[in-house]
């Protein structure tokens, strides 16, 4: 498929949750093109830093290129100044090429999500440069209105690894259900100081989810 068509996917439910020692990045993996669904497995969480992942919203070649220029803008970082960039400042790096761009736009709506120096932490980061740092809980993309029902419902900022997990995932199906641009697998992101781990869903989870919601 041409590259140009790639770039107008649309459709996602994206989460980022901050949990006592660390960060959860979730997403589910469809990418529609109108009313298409051009791929069951689309990749929606990138990791662009050690403990820094991002992911995405919007259009897919947008998405792609500008993980890319992170990773390498990251890395660039770490061998300049002998340390790992923070995820405040890979979030302002990000936010200023967005708004450099303004006038052609990429059209994302991004997380971007990790642990450093000062702890976990989760910053959104729109089309046209706007960063915010959210401290507990944030979702975007058109299943993102069914995501927040339960995420504010749920949360709690004391919550375990296995629990963060375990709400991210409520929050997807939920959005999954009810949203057309959002649908088919689960993909979960864990980062602690210890870890960045792509996890796979438990079989026993994903039963515990379909019976109880």
């Amino acid at each position: 498929m041409p590259e140009h068509s790639n770039e107008i996917y649309k459709g996602t439910t994206t989460i980022g949750l901050v949990f006592d020692k660390g960060v959860v990045l979730a997403t589910e993996k469809r990418a529609t093109m109108g009313n298409l669904v051009a791929s069951k497995t689309a990749k929606k969480v990138y990791q662009i830093a050690d403990r820094i992942g991002m992911t995405t919203a919007g259009g897919v070649g947008d998405a792609q290129q500008l993980a890319r220029l992170m990773r390498v803008e990251c890395n660039l970082f770490q061998v300049r100044r002998g340390r790992p960039i923070s995820v405040g400042a890979t979030s302002t790096l990000l936010s200023n090429y967005l708004n450099q761009n303004r006038y052609f736009p990429f059209y994302v709506q991004l997380l971007v999500g990790g642990i450093d120096e000062s702890g976990p932490s989760v910053y959104s980061v729109d089309a046209m440069g706007g960063a915010s740092r959210e401290n507990d809980i944030v979702a975007t993309g058109s299943g993102s209105p069914f995501a927040y029902g339960v995420l504010e419902d749920r949360y709690t900022h004391d919550m375990t690894e296995e629990q963060a997990v375990e709400l991210a995932v409520r929050a997807l199906k939920s959005a999954m259900r009810r949203d057309v641009g959002s649908g088919e697998d689960i993909s979960i992101v864990v980062i602690t100081r210890e870890k960045y781990e792509e996890t796979k869903l438990p079989g026993l989870l994903k039963s515990q989810i379909q019976t109880t919601t």
